[in-house]
């Protein structure tokens, strides 16, 4: 496998997302005065629904610039500025973020607050990828492995040494994740989906116990994370910090169990999945609840709750990422479908909480 090949690369700015080159090329030498002078040149990560992500490059050096969605204007989900605190404070202590660069809250420039940041060169595993990309099952196993241990190394950072202590309030986290993301489907629902409201109502009547607080990223998952493009075991980089915080880690891992699609999964569920958990060689959710268990030495016994709240939680993101689109906020047209993900999770929740398991559901 020649690994250059599979690095991940930007392509061309999507139709109504392209930023001013203008205006970037006043800015940059202001901020980064090593950084050159010349033609910039912007192209665009092509995945993600939320935040957006371009490469900025002018001759051969290039950063990372990310700004928040066109059309929306939920300050506190789109926080630059807080997404860039986060990754200043931990980079320093644990290396597997990119490095900040720049933040920017002058609106003159691109019309919005954007942070730069080195670019982490390497390896994303997506959902669907070219069969000669597909890594050998005794590699899935172990980039399963890497994934599964860098979330317990992250949850066991010391946030307050590292300067995030006032990121959140992790008493009472539970409750207020539950309630927040039942208000945030209730604000953004376009249809009617029995499941939700049971999940919902489930889930507000089967609160566990927290299990600790940690700093926790709220997305974790293969296409958020960066290998080595020479050794794929390797994770380099975590992406996508916008909805990290101080929490229960358990919530962080339901999650991440919430991604896990397996072979006999409803092909509902197949469909909308969103990591490449299907891969000859990847472990059971119940074999990822044990790496994980050991990896962090959390209690894990109640991860039917756990895994129920994930698959609602992604739900409810799809449901919002949907709501643009009715909305004509935006128009790309991998929105148009996203209603068959919402009812295609919560029917998998709401099937694991009826019979008490996180596999062989239907």
């Amino acid at each position: 496998m020649n690994a250059p090949n599979w690095l991940d690369r930007p392509g061309a700015q999507r139709d109504g997302e392209e930023l001013d080159n203008d205006r970037l090329a006043e800015y940059l030498p202001t901020v980064l005065p090593d950084f050159g002078s010349g033609e910039v040149r912007v192209e665009q990560f092509a995945k993600g629904y939320s935040n957006l992500t371009y490469l900025v490059s002018v001759g051969d050096r290039s950063v990372v610039l990310r700004r928040p969605p066109f059309g929306v204007k939920i300050k506190t989900a789109h926080d630059m500025g807080r997404e860039y605190r986060i990754l200043s404070h931990l980079h320093p202590v644990w290396a597997k973020v990119p490095e900040p660069l720049v933040f920017c809250e002058d609106e003159d420039v691109l019309g919005v607050p954007f942070y730069l940041m080195e670019r982490v060169e390497g390896i994303i595993l997506r959902k669907e990828m070219p069969e000669a990309m597909t890594p050998a099952p005794e590699l899935t196993a172990r980039i399963t492995a890497t994934l599964v241990g860098s979330l317990a190394e992250l949850h066991a950072v010391d946030y307050e040494a590292a300067g995030l202590g006032e990121l959140g309030r992790p008493e009472g986290y539970v409750r207020r994740q539950v309630e927040g993301w039942a208000k945030r489907y209730a604000r953004s629902q376009t249809d009617d989906v029995r499941e939700m409201d049971l999940l919902g109502n489930w889930l507000l009547d089967s609160m566990p116990p927290e299990s600790g607080a940690a700093l926790i990223h709220n997305d974790f998952k293969h296409d958020n994370v960066v290998l080595d493009g020479d050794d794929w075991s390797r994770l380099i980089a975590v992406l996508d910090w916008e909805m990290a915080t101080l929490g229960d880690p358990l919530m962080d891992f339901g999650v991440l169990l919430a991604y896990w699609t397996q072979p006999e999964d409803p092909p509902e569920l197949i469909e909308a999945r969103l990591s490449p958990t299907l891969l000859p060689g990847t472990p059971s959710r119940a074999d990822v609840v044990e790496l994980y268990a050991r990896a962090s030495g959390n209690d894990v016994q109640n991860v039917v709750f756990y895994y129920a709240f994930g698959l609602y939680k992604v739900a409810v993101i799809v449901q919002q990422l949907y709501a643009r689109y009715v909305a004509g906020h935006t128009t790309d047209p991998r929105f148009a479908n996203l209603m068959d993900g919402v009812r295609a999770l919560s029917q998998v929740a709401w099937q694991s909480v009826q019979k008490a398991r996180i596999d062989r559901l239907f």
